[in-house]
């Protein structure tokens, strides 16, 4: 159906612009531009600008003066958000419609539903608990997984034809890599959350050490307060620089996860999977650069977020690729029993 496929591809575009915008919210410390959910200072629609609209909120909420800049970045990612919600929502009631029922099974769309409903609800926690690590990070894997979702549903769309069916080894590097990829973006999903991304200034070592002083007990305690130990002390410099080269420490084994992907991609000779490890190193080299720009130049703001959607991307990428690696028969012993070369990965149309 034209629609639905018109609509799932508006929604993952939308889902990356909305996990963009997050970042960007998060980065210019705008998160709590708006200290209420879903409005903003009591207002649904736009955000306090005139004198006695600012006099009206200052009375209602005498604890948060208002940043009426930082306000509307919140308020445009709400209504992204929200948009993106109202899509899904049309997805999902397409899905259930008996002429798309009887091609696939609507169960992955209502999974996708039920995601953005807990996406709302994470997102409201973020401003009532304030900012807590735990939830900005969870609301961050939730943006991530949305577009996961997605692209599922777009890659059983524009199925290309069937493609070769891949070897355990390759299968098993692609998972690994995919698994790698999601644990480091949970891990600067919490860098960021913990406002680390400067504990470490330098490259490669960190404060002129390979090995800073670390505290990970505090660093890596889930329950807790933005800023302080889950016994509300303040938050050492130890436990922010133990959280930074966590993610530093991630970075290595997703690049070297994502490597070893590139090489089994290469060397199965086929022209379609060396088309996909070409994809694959070029947004792996462009994500360590960011990475890499965001420490020498001081966290800008341009620069992190693209690192956030370059993450974005190479999840897509991952995720793709995993896809379209069939389990079956090895591709070696489809070459030898056909004594012709078998197809590769095959790009979606």
């Amino acid at each position: 159906m034209r629609l639905y496929r018109s609509l799932l591809v508006a929604a993952t575009l939308l889902a990356l612009l909305v996990i963009g915008l997050g970042a960007y919210v998060r980065l210019s410390d705008a998160g709590l531009g708006c200290p209420d959910w879903p409005g903003c200072y009591g207002h649904w629609l736009g955000v306090p600008e005139s004198g006695h609209e600012h006099l009206a909120a200052q009375a209602n909420f005498p604890q948060r003066p208002v940043d009426t800049s930082k306000a509307w970045k919140e308020m445009i990612h709400r209504y992204c958000a929200g948009t993106l919600g109202l899509l899904i929502l049309a997805i999902c009631l397409l899905a259930w419609r008996p002429a798309l029922r009887r091609r696939q099974s609507p169960i992955l769309t209502t999974v996708l539903l039920g995601l953005v409903g807990l996406q709302a609800a994470l997102g409201m926690w973020t401003v009532t608990l304030l900012l807590k690590p735990a939830i900005v990070t969870l609301h961050l894997l939730g943006g991530m997984g949305t577009l996961a979702l997605l692209l599922v549903l777009l890659g059983r769309e524009w199925q290309a034809a069937p493609a070769s069916a891949a070897g355990p080894g390759l299968r098993l590097a692609a998972r690994l890599a995919l698994l790698a990829t999601v644990g480091q973006i949970a891990l600067g999903g919490w860098v960021s959350s913990n406002y680390a991304g400067l504990a470490c200034p330098d490259l490669p070592r960190c404060q002129g050490q390979w090995q800073p002083a670390m505290d990970f007990g505090h660093a890596f305690a889930v329950v807790r307060d933005l800023g302080y130990t889950a016994h509300g002390q303040l938050l050492n410099a130890e436990a922010l620089t133990a959280i930074h080269w966590a993610h530093r420490l991630g970075a290595a084994v997703v690049a070297a996860s994502v490597l070893a992907l590139a090489v089994a991609l290469g060397a199965a000779g086929e022209r379609d999977r060396r088309r996909w490890a070409g994809l694959l190193l070029g947004v792996l080299g462009l994500q360590i650069a960011l990475g890499i720009g965001n420490v020498l130049l001081s966290l800008p703001l341009p620069v992190a977020v693209a690192h956030t959607l370059g993450a974005a991307g190479l999840l897509g990428v991952l995720l793709t690729i995993n896809l379209r690696l069939p389990a079956g028969e090895p591709l070696a012993a489809q070459r030898s029993r056909h004594g012709r070369r078998a197809p590769g990965l095959h790009t979606p149309a």
